[in-house]
């Protein structure tokens, strides 16, 4: 029964939405260790002006939370958890962009450059793969007897 039912939720999922899933409790419990211990706000000036971190430490969570929910939605109807995946990494380089720009912070840039290719990136090339783009492997051949 177990087995059945794993196997069910794991053909809903798909390899997009395991994909969503993965992500989603990621960024569900970074943005929970945020609001649980804020860390240093070093390079995050351009968000801590507006709102501290433990406020902002909440886009993570409702941003998880999306791709969670979308996980389990039909390829198609999944972009939402696509596009709440990349919000907050998208704001957080910006963030460090600015502050060094700024020049509040040098290392923002490492920082950046590492949320751009290693989250968005990623994150907008898992959008892009279809659910189904592999072949299935061709039947084999009875044996022909004579």
């Amino acid at each position: 029964m177990r087995c059945r039912a794993v196997r069910r939720i794991r053909h809903q999922l798909g390899r997009r939405g395991h994909f969503l899933l993965i992500l989603g409790i990621g960024k569900t419990c970074w943005g929970a260790g945020m609001i649980v211990d804020p860390p240093t706000t070093t390079g995050l000036q351009l968000l801590t002006r507006i709102a501290p971190l433990h406020c902002w430490a909440w886009l993570w969570v409702i941003a998880g939370l999306i791709t969670i929910v979308s996980a389990f939605l039909k390829v198609g109807r999944d972009r939402f958890g696509f596009i709440a995946a990349l919000a907050p990494p998208a704001v957080w380089a910006i963030a460090y962009l600015s502050a060094v720009i700024g020049g509040e912070y040098s290392r923002g840039a490492w920082v950046a450059v590492w949320y751009l290719t290693s989250h968005v990136g990623v994150i907008m090339w898992a959008a892009t793969v279809p659910e189904h783009s592999v072949p299935k492997p061709p039947r084999a051949r009875r044996a022909e007897g004579g």
